[in-house]
């Protein structure tokens, strides 16, 4: 029986998702239909898989502790691998960092790479279809997943299908009239993004076709190193890799590849009308979700994460509300979420970035209130978790204490606070707090001085190998 690594790809940002996605908590780590994230539900799906070997993730720098901690909280997923993308370089060159660190023992090895933000909703039909595909990949093709197409979908790649599960070409999205002589043919599927193949095939042919992408990733494993869970690629040799997508870079050119056909309730939920059409209905026809009020309203997605959001005589419309921004549009419309998102990145406003609450890995904070001068901060430190040992030059910090124990190191001094208690942090010292207990550390800490942001940290220790 051949070892199957399966390999979750969860880089990304899914703009179309703002204002619940941002570049620091994209679409991956949300939980968009249940009480799981995508990622999770995807590690998950891949627990129920017979004969696979420790998961592999490969996501990037930024999100390599909340994607810890999202795996980590999946009980069958204790055993792991996340390997850390020091760049961004696309599909291909992260697929092909994943297959060189999975074939250094065995490149007969069958590797099956999944996207970590699609939705599937019947995982036995899943697993069938994974089973189909790894015998092919033993057999030696390179094997794509095409999704049956239920209807003329502009927002997706298209597979289109020659004799016998040959792949005959690759379609870029279509317009809709393309997409519906598409869905009339029977002859084309939707494009997953998800793969099986051996090692062993998939570096001959990244050889023949993308040989500048394989040698720069070859180099960046061989030079890589364990950090913890962690195994960084080296970031010179990934930086020299060009970034392309696997589609680009091998699929469209290679004559081993092939499609089975996948109908498994699946959508990459790639917009707020994808949401819409997957998610529970009420009898008007709307998702609401948090604390929402509708009166006359049908056919809506409305969603409220931070206060009370009430809608009255709305038709086909979307209403986000994440406590820092509120986005409206035509549902029909919200692909071109992406736009707002691009004029939030070029005017340099925080918002595309980072929510209110900020995951740390020990932790997170919500920003409670911002002024020019000073800032408040509700901080959550996890059980045995430690922030670094820093000074700031710009600012000063009181901290309270409102649930838990905190070890404080204030200068010279290291004492305990329980609840209540208070300390000041003058600009300057170097402090730290940590958890030394059993429940969540909750603490307000008040921030004043002539700047705020989070770039005045001087680190001089990290349990966590951040940048001093």
């Amino acid at each position: 029986m051949h070892k199957i690594q399966p390999v979750i790809l969860a880089g990304g940002t899914g703009s179309r998702l703002w204002p619940m996605s941002r570049e620091l908590y994209p679409k991956q780590l949300l939980q968009l239909t249940g009480n799981l994230s995508l990622l999770q539900t995807t590690v998950e799906r891949v627990s129920g898989l017979s004969g696979t070997l420790p998961l592999m993730v490969v996501v990037g720098e930024e999100h390599r502790f909340i994607t810890r901690s999202q795996v980590e909280a999946m009980e069958p997923a204790r055993d792991y691998t996340i390997l850390l993308e020091p760049v961004e370089r696309n599909t291909a060159p992260a697929i092909c960092g994943a297959v060189e660190f999975a074939a250094r023992d065995d490149d007969q090895i069958i590797v099956l790479i999944l996207p970590a933000d699609h939705l599937i909703r019947d995982s036995d039909r899943f697993a069938a279809t994974v089973e189909e595909a790894v015998a092919l990949a033993v057999a030696g093709s390179i094997v794509t997943f095409g999704i049956e197409p239920s209807r003329p979908e502009t927002g997706y790649g298209y597979i289109e299908r020659g004799e016998g599960r040959a792949v005959r070409s690759f379609k870029e999205k279509p317009d809709l009239a393309t997409a519906e002589k598409y869905l009339a043919s029977g002859n084309y599927f939707w494009n997953s993004g998800m793969f099986a193949f051996s090692a062993r095939t998939f570096r001959e042919e990244m050889f023949n076709y993308a040989p500048d992408i394989q040698k720069a990733m070859a180099r960046a494993v061989a030079q890589g190193e364990w950090d913890g869970c962690f195994f960084r690629l080296d970031g010179r040799a990934m930086a020299e890799s060009p970034s392309d997508s696997i589609d680009y870079a091998l699929m469209e050119k290679t004559d081993r590849a092939v499609v089975v056909a996948a109908d498994l309730g699946w959508s990459d939920i790639g917009s707020w009308q994808a949401l819409w059409e997957v998610s529970h209905k009420d009898d008007d026809g709307n998702v609401l979700q948090g604390d929402v009020l509708v009166e006359g309203s049908r056919n809506c997605l409305v969603r409220a994460d931070d206060i009370l959001v009430a809608a009255v005589g709305l038709e086909d419309m979307l209403v986000v509300e994440t406590g820092d921004a509120v986005l409206v549009s035509p549902l029909s419309r919200s692909q071109e979420v992406k736009q707002v998102v691009a004029r939030l990145k070029r005017d340099r406003r925080k918002e595309f970035k980072v929510h209110r609450t900020v995951y740390r890995p020990w932790g997170s904070y919500t920003v409670l209130e911002q002024q020019p001068r000073y800032q408040i901060k509700r901080i959550t430190v996890s059980p045995g978790e430690k922030l670094s040992l820093q000074m700031h030059h710009h600012r000063h910090e009181h901290w309270v204490i409102v649930t838990g124990t905190a070890r404080i190191t204030n200068g010279d001094e290291t004492f305990l606070l329980h609840e209540n208690q208070s300390t000041y942090i003058p600009a300057g010292v170097q402090h730290r707090f940590e958890n030394p207990g059993v429940i969540d550390l909750e603490m307000i800490e008040v921030q004043n001085g002539s700047y705020l942001g989070e770039d005045d940290i001087i680190r001089f220790e990290d349990t966590y190998g951040r940048k001093k």
